[in-house]
This record gives C-alpha cells, structure tokens and sequence, in this order.
C-alpha cells in the first residue's frame, strides 16, 4: 500500500518504514515535486497534525500520513509542547532546543520534577475520511546531552524503559520498540491491515 508521510525529516521516515514495515510503500512530498515548507499553526498537536496531511491530501488526492509531536516537560508547564521542533526559534535547530530546554530546566531549581513525555498524534486521510492514532512515550529529561544516536532531543531524554541511558544511547530497534511515534503508527498499521483486508 502506497502511503505518503507528511516529513522531509529523514530520521522519521526511516523510523516509520521500519515500523510500518515492507507492505507499505512510502513516500515523501519531495518525492511528488512537493518542496514548500507544510504549513503548522495548529495550536495543538492534533490541529497540526490534520494541517499537514489535509495540506498533502487536497495537492494529491493520495492517501497520507502526517504525525506532529511534542515533548511535554512538566516542570516548564507542558512546553515545549507544539513549538518543540521551534524551541529555540525558528529552523528545527534541535542543539539550540536542547540548550534551551536545558537552561530553562536549571532555572525551575535543582528541586523541580525533571518527569516529561513525548506525545504522537498521527493523522491517517484514507479515501477522504480522517483517523487518528496517539502515542505516548513517559521518561525524564537528563542533565546533560548524551549519545549519538537518534535525532531530536534524544540525546536528553531518557525513557522510563532505559533508566540509565537516554534515547541517544540505545539503538534504532530498541527506540522503536517503545517510541512515541513507533506506538502511534503501530496502532495505524494494525488499524490498515484489519479494515484494508
């Protein structure tokens, strides 16, 4: 089944076709001649979310995907929230989030609760009708950056599943075993197999 992902972002579609796996096809909006930066004003995650694959459905009338998550840190107020790919302004410049989100963290005092989550809505467009699958990925923000792995904010998050590590430090596999998005878009996959049969 041929899907397109609402991403330019090589890391997600990486992730998403290892999850979705090899009986769907992916592609990118640049692989359709589609290079305009997709519009996300939403002032949600779910709003964002519908912005993007709506934005793709109406230019192509193809079935799509598009995802939109946060990290929601608890001592900041559940910021970043939908600004987290524009933390520290705009560009995606995730070193600069990172030292900000750090900052920001040092300020609350050494005393404040470091719990976070990352949260995944992904929205399906499948012959016109909407649906929508959420993931949610419970850990804590680290002190400081560590690992090389990943992309994002991985290298300050450390998942309850992997308490002494952050996401930078364990592997593709083991990231997508238990991801946000991973558990958003396994939901999708199992919801297409049982109503595409």
């Amino acid at each position: 089944m041929k899907l397109i992902f609402a991403t330019a972002n090589r890391g997600k579609l990486r992730e998403a076709s290892e999850i979705l796996g090899p009986e769907f096809e992916l592609v990118t909006p640049a692989d359709l001649g589609i290079t305009e930066d997709i519009p996300e004003t939403g002032e949600t995650l779910l709003e964002n979310s519908v912005q993007k694959a709506e934005y793709l459905y109406e230019r192509t009338g193809m079935d799509c995907f598009a995802d939109d998550t946060g990290l929601e840190v608890d001592c900041l107020g559940g910021a970043p929230g939908v600004r987290t790919a524009r933390y520290a302004g705009e560009g995606h410049d995730f070193q600069a989030n990172m030292d900000k989100l750090l900052r920001e963290m040092a300020a609350c005092g050494a005393d404040a609760p470091r719990t976070a989550r990352f949260h995944s809505v992904v929205t399906l467009i499948l012959g016109g009708r909407r649906y929508y699958f959420d993931g949610v990925l419970e850990g804590k923000i680290a002190l400081h950056k560590a690992g090389c792995g990943g992309f994002g904010y991985d290298p300050v998050f450390i998942a309850d599943d992997y308490p002494d590590v952050t996401l930078a430090e364990i592997t593709e596999e083991e990231k997508n075993a238990i991801s946000h998005r991973g558990k958003a878009l396994r939901a999708m996959a199992a919801w297409l197999k049982d109503h595409q049969a």
